[in-house]
């Protein structure tokens, strides 16, 4: 399978958009995170990603907000604020027996680490992966574009994670991030470009 090395704005923009719309699980409690953590260390694979807060002013940080994890049949959305970042949670990143698979995960390690000290283990990044296959765009979303031909909104990226409660799109903007570095890797390794044929 050959893929294009870039992709522009014009040719991203005739492509169909793709929204994750299978099955999502919102955790925002502490008592349903272990349940979750043993059904993903069930998987070799899982998809990887966080989101924060943006902050809009100079010198204004916050923590992150949602760790997104993401099986071929669904997608676990942690809301860290909420259920916290629990030694289960930390023991399943630094499990050896599960790759973890994101876009550019050094941040959001880093950002996870403020909140506990924990060694990541068994991380895969998509950016250095792709390259092996010709691909030199390094973002989520056209990384997507290029694999498999569809477009993602990246309109949710700078809304406010740590709301009372998600909308439904910043639900299923998540839980894509999450599932679609999964399926790239999956598509990547099996040589197939479609969607609903990566299992």
């Amino acid at each position: 399978m050959e893929y294009q090395a870039k992709i522009s704005e014009e040719e991203i923009k005739g492509l169909p958009i793709f929204t994750f719309d299978g099955e999502i699980v919102v955790i925002d409690h502490e008592d349903k995170i272990d349940a979750a953590v043993k059904d993903l260390l069930s998987y070799p694979y899982i998809g990887f990603d966080t989101e924060t807060k943006p902050a809009f002013k100079k010198g204004v940080t916050h923590q992150v907000g949602l760790l997104q994890l993401a099986t071929d049949k669904r997608v676990y959305l942690f809301r860290l604020n909420k259920c916290g970042f629990t030694e289960a949670l930390q023991e399943l990143l630094a499990s050896e027996q599960t790759t973890k698979i994101g876009v550019g995960i050094r941040d959001d390690i880093r950002g996870l680490r403020k909140l506990a000290n924990f060694t990541p283990t068994n991380f895969l990044d998509l950016q250095i992966f792709a390259k092996a296959f010709g691909i030199e765009e390094m973002s989520f979303s056209k990384l997507m574009s290029i694999i498999f031909h569809v477009k993602i909104s990246k309109r949710q990226r700078t809304s406010n994670w740590e709301a009372p409660k998600l909308t439904s799109a910043q639900v299923h903007y998540a839980a894509t991030d999450a599932w679609g570095a999964l399926k790239m890797y999956k598509a990547l390794k099996s040589g197939k470009s479609q969607l609903q044929q990566v299992s």
